[in-house]
């Protein structure tokens, strides 16, 4: 066993893995950092109601994007890391890629902007989150992540959250202006990714094609579990803030909306670390199975471990951290935040399961398992908004991370013989 630890940090310091790892969980750090900061001046700049209904479109416009994306962000990494020596066929699934996402763009403003006539309450706050939505289209994460090229893409994104958020300390001064968040938010990453877009196609070489429409059709057709999945997911995050909204108190969703938020971007710099290992373990896979399997379980334990402790912190010093993010007091959301504290924990033993099903090309078993929380999730949700006891709002978070753990490791112990 120490054998193989040894070889493991070996492999993996020599790894270009273990480079995209430090770029992208160094930066994701940071911009976590800035998450943490975001969030505070919006909450205190146009207080905590208006904070719940820009976290309601935020969510709305994050759900929109997930399906615009329509997976591509997952199945463009594997094209690329198989076909990155190829400019041509790098140049296809590029622009495939975006004409995809473009098609879906304007089919969803073909449905949203008519609606805009009808009696839809808080519209216009939803109308002003379009531009987080468009820049999914635009978003080349994919290319960068699988060609394992991450520093300019990161270092980017870096730079726009301080440039939003600088933004934001200027131009909102009070609570009619929280329907700008988002767009400001928004348009700060479109304009990100049209500069990243724009130095990907002339550094790679990147000559504009789309195939046939055959190969988009393939296309859409391939990567419909995988954003089923995806759909379900920003659901089982957001369906609770939705519920709150329909039925429950503005104060209980402004409340649940900053632990949310909090956990939220700790969940997501999980997703970005995991996610920045997905070229290699692809490639070890294909290489050694065996060499596969134990990086895998090394890094579940190394992010099971960190994220374990960093919940402990969270319950720990959650009176401190709502005090930073609220700026008074708040003793529900210091409870709420308490009861929370071990879903990251749960997030990064289940990090590198999602991995590994989409190695397998187990897109199905992704989409079942997604359907499932889905359902458990609107059962659970609605009751709990309607019974309107906010702690549980943080127990049904838990309940439905627990539950993703145990579907995906039962799956992957029983497609064990497949990667052996």
């Amino acid at each position: 066993m120490k054998y193989i630890n040894v070889s493991f940090l070996k492999k993996l310091i020599n790894a270009s893995a273990f480079t995209n790892f430090l770029n992208l969980s160094s930066v994701q750090l940071y911009n976590t950092l800035l998450s943490f900061l975001i969030y505070p001046i919006i909450l205190r700049k146009v207080g905590l109601e208006a904070f719940g209904l820009f976290i309601v479109a935020n969510y709305f416009a994050a759900l929109m994007a997930v399906l615009i994306n329509y997976g591509t962000s997952q199945s463009g990494v594997k094209e690329v890391v198989m076909n990155g020596d190829n400019p041509s066929a790098l140049s296809r699934i590029f622009y495939n890629t975006l004409f995809l996402r473009a098609i879906i763009f304007i089919s969803f403003l073909l449905v949203a902007l008519p609606l805009g006539f009808s009696d839809i309450p808080s519209y216009k706050t939803y109308l002003f989150a379009l531009p987080l939505v468009l820049s999914e289209v635009l978003n080349p994460m994919f290319l960068y992540l699988g060609k394992e090229k991450l520093a300019l893409y990161n270092l980017s994104n870096f730079v726009g959250k301080i440039i939003a958020i600088l933004a934001i300390i200027y131009l909102i001064n009070a609570t009619e202006d929280a329907i700008w968040v988002n767009f400001i938010l928004g348009t700060v990453n479109t304009t990100t990714f049209v500069f990243l877009v724009v130095y990907a196609k002339f550094h790679y070489r990147l000559k504009f094609t789309i195939s046939k429409r055959p190969e988009i059709v393939k296309l859409f057709i391939s990567n419909f579990y995988l954003v089923g999945n995806n759909i379900s997911v920003q659901l089982q995050q957001s369906l609770m803030v939705f519920t709150i909204n329909l039925w429950g108190d503005p104060l209980w969703l402004g409340t649940y909306s900053i632990c949310d938020k909090i956990i939220g971007s700790v969940k997501m710099m999980i997703s970005y670390i995991s996610y920045s290992f997905y070229p290699k373990t692809a490639q070890l896979f294909k290489e050694d199975r065996m060499l596969f399997i134990n990086f895998k379980n090394q890094m579940k334990k190394i992010l099971f471990l960190s994220f374990l402790t960093l919940s402990f912190g969270i319950m720990i010093f959650a009176g401190q951290i709502i005090y930073l993010a609220n700026g008074e007091t708040n003793t529900s959301a210091e409870t709420l935040l308490r009861v929370m504290a071990f879903l990251p924990a749960a997030a990064a033993i289940n990090s590198f399961n999602v991995l590994e099903l989409l190695i397998l090309d187990k897109n199905i078993f992704i989409f079942r398992i997604a359907m499932i929380l889905l359902l458990l999730s609107v059962c659970v949700s609605v009751p709990i908004a309607l019974w309107g006891n906010l702690y549980w709002f943080g127990i049904y978070t838990l309940m439905i991370e627990i539950s993703a753990v145990l579907m995906y490791e039962y799956v992957i112990r029983k497609n064990q013989h497949i990667v052996n």
